[in-house]
């Protein structure tokens, strides 16, 4: 005879904590790229054993987000390769998605979360607040996220855009890449607000080629700084 479980509520594990705070530092900028990651400096930074930051430095180095280079682990520096790699992945996807999200689209309610995160990234760049401007960014984008239902893509989506997250500290820090990534959103949301499948994944094509051009220049700038550096 079948029987009906309760699906038990699981608290997060040590290991959890330990991957969600390595994770956030990394996306955050924290971390710096270069910058070497051991086991035993960790552990004792988060006050846990090293066996839990151990399993989350190899779960971070099978997702890209580290790299193992002898004993050690280190944030590594993306080339402008990399980066034109993660872009040529995301514009497969993300235009893709949009257009489905724009069809799901029913009424107001579904759309303030767009404007009210726009309206804060607007706030933010006035007041020159990068900090909040990327929080306003990010919760726009968990936004049209949460109205894709398919989990896996949903896991692809985020292990690549972390990738880049923390090359957006730097960028975002200038007014005019904010402002260029306020009028792709804009158009992003006007699309999202009609239902307009089409635009909206022109829309999201557009704002992610012009991303893909400011970071690729950014590197480059990095490059061209490290050589005169003779670093």
């Amino acid at each position: 005879m079948a029987t009906t479980l309760t699906t038990i509520k699981r608290s997060p594990t040590l290991s959890d904590q330990v991957y969600a705070t390595m994770r956030d530092s990394i996306r955050s900028g924290r971390l710096k790229s270069g910058q070497l990651l051991q086991e035993v400096a960790i552990a004792a930074d988060l006050g846990v054993s090293r066996t839990p930051v151990r399993e989350v430095l190899a779960r971070l180095a099978s997702e890209g987000l580290i790299r193992a280079e002898g004993r050690y682990y280190v944030v590594p520096r993306l080339s402008a390769q990399d980066v034109e790699e993660i872009y040529e992945l995301r514009l497969m996807v993300e235009p893709e998605v949009l257009r489905k999200v724009a069809s799901r689209i029913s009424g107001r309610n579904q759309v303030q979360p767009f404007r009210a995160e726009l309206a804060n990234m607007v706030a933010a760049d006035e007041a020159g607040d990068v900090n909040a401007f990327m929080a306003a960014n990010y919760r726009f984008r968990d936004a049209w996220l949460n109205l894709e239902t398919n989990a896996r893509l949903l896991r692809v989506i985020e292990q690549y855009s972390d990738h880049v997250r923390f090359l957006r500290v730097i960028t975002l820090g200038d007014a005019s890449t904010r402002a260029v990534v306020i009028k792709g959103l804009r158009a992003v949301t006007s699309a999202l607000a009609a239902g307009d499948g089409d635009a909206a994944a022109k829309a999201m094509r557009a704002h992610l080629e012009q991303a893909r051009r400011i970071l690729h220049a950014e590197i480059v700038k990095a490059a061209q700084k490290s050589g005169e550096n003779g670093l």
